[in-house]
């Protein structure tokens, strides 16, 4: 379910509470009580005495140290949605088809433009590099058939690790590497026309992957550190999350010019822990998919805080993951409606899909207030099931497209008006 979170008092001074406590945590969950992720938790959601044997000063500086942990999901729990109704849908079996002999990667992204033509972001073309750090990045078009129709800027200098594409409203198709650090503008006929962000030159004495730092390092006007996503307002200005260490929203005018960037790392309203997908509705409200920290945030085109919402919708039953143990406990608590992806729907009714990370791996639909409309699929490799998906593209309320890592593919879905039997929340 989905939770609109109350913020009280003001979160630079300490005074942030949603009065809640998560039901999981009353039982200890199934977590090592040193486990330094569960103990973030226990202190995130009010740790009482008696719980483990801790010392008071350990229980303090707990307390101290996670202060703002308490906007995560173990508060929301408490607030979930009473139910979710189970949108039902169709999977197009084979809707992209490749060139014989030719097959996808990881697919980080996927994108519709307005002549419904689907363009893809894989993870592929790695095949001669090394077994470590190889690069792996192709971006594909195809037409609305699903007919293969041409590679976009092959052999070209920013492809490193491929992780998302976006189209904008005059059509042009931006692609985000995060391993280049760049975002590149091409036109409609597919010519580089704006570079952002710098790749590290091969040459450079000590040159190597961006290490994570903790508290991080400040971050450079202009450049970025593992970027994740673009979006644009109606005046046309760009945001890009930036995104796996630099944590922050950077802002660029219609011209391309810098003007901000806001956000740091951590747990607070504004902070970040991982912002991995950002939209815009009509309004010029900007939706920014905290994943770590499992929550959308919203802002304005200024980077003013306005307010923040999760998902608090328990997986099915005996739903397993596709990759690694399945969750529970502590660490279940942890990945429920961590926002993977973001779209938002054209026309006046606006509604988002957000895509969960890899397990449970569903996907929702959510009003632009912050409810839960449904959820769709669930974690799987077959047809209607998923891995995550790690991009969305919605160019209508009935049609969405899916794009996955960890099964390698993109699957087109027509949903359905009518719905099946609500999914109960706690």
């Amino acid at each position: 379910m989905l939770t609109n979170h109350p913020v009280r008092g003001n979160p630079r001074n300490g005074a942030v509470s949603l009065m809640a406590r998560p039901p999981f945590l009353k039982n200890g969950g199934d977590s090592e009580p040193h486990d330094p992720i569960f103990l973030k938790n226990l202190a995130a959601s009010g740790f009482t005495p008696g719980l483990f044997d801790c010392s008071r000063h350990f229980r303090e500086a707990l307390m101290k140290t996670f202060l703002f942990a308490i906007l995560l999901l173990p508060a929301s729990l408490a607030y979930a949605q009473t139910s979710v109704p189970e949108i039902q849908f169709d999977s197009v079996p084979d809707f992209l088809k490749l060139p014989p002999g030719m097959n996808f990667g990881e697919v980080p992204g996927v994108a519709v433009n307005s002549k419904g033509h689907v363009f893809v972001f894989t993870r592929s073309n790695s095949a001669g590099g090394p077994a470590y750090g190889a690069s792996a990045a192709q971006l594909l078009e195809f037409g609305p058939k699903g007919e293969f129709l041409r590679e976009i800027g092959k052999g070209l200098y920013a492809w490193s690790e491929a992780h998302s594409v976006r189209i904008d409203k005059d059509d042009n198709i931006w692609a985000i590497d995060k391993g280049s650090d760049m975002v590149i503008k091409f036109n409609q006929a597919g010519r580089v026309v704006w570079v952002f962000g710098r790749k590290a030159e091969g040459a450079d004495e000590g040159a190597k992957p961006w290490g994570h730092p903790d508290p991080p390092l400040p971050p450079i006007d202009g450049l970025f550190r593992q970027p994740t996503d673009v979006a644009w307002d109606s005046e046309g200005n760009i945001y890009i999350t930036d995104g796996y260490v630099n944590s922050r929203v950077a802002k660029y005018d219609k011209n391309g010019d810098w003007v901000k960037s806001w956000g740091e790392k951590g747990m607070a309203p504004g902070q970040f822990r991982l912002p991995h997908a950002i939209v815009a509705d009509r309004d010029n409200n900007l939706y920014v998919g905290d994943r770590t920290n499992r929550r959308i945030q919203v802002f304005n085109t200024d980077g003013k805080f306005l307010r923040m919402f999760t998902i608090d919708v328990p997986p099915v039953p005996g739903t397993h993951a596709v990759n690694g143990n399945t969750p529970s406990g502590a660490r279940l608590a942890e990945v429920i409606g961590a926002p993977n992806s973001i779209c938002i729907t054209p026309g006046p009714n606006q509604v988002l899909f957000v895509g969960e990370t890899t397990f449970p791996g569903r996907i929702f639909k959510v009003s632009l207030d912050g409810k839960v409309l449904g959820v769709i699929g669930r974690s799987g490799r077959q047809l209607k099931e998923f891995s995550g998906a790690h991009a969305l593209a919605c160019p209508s309320e009935t049609e969405v497209y899916a794009a996955e890592t960890s099964n390698w593919r993109v699957q087109k879905l027509i949903l359905h008006t009518q719905t099946r039997s609500a999914i109960g929340g706690r």
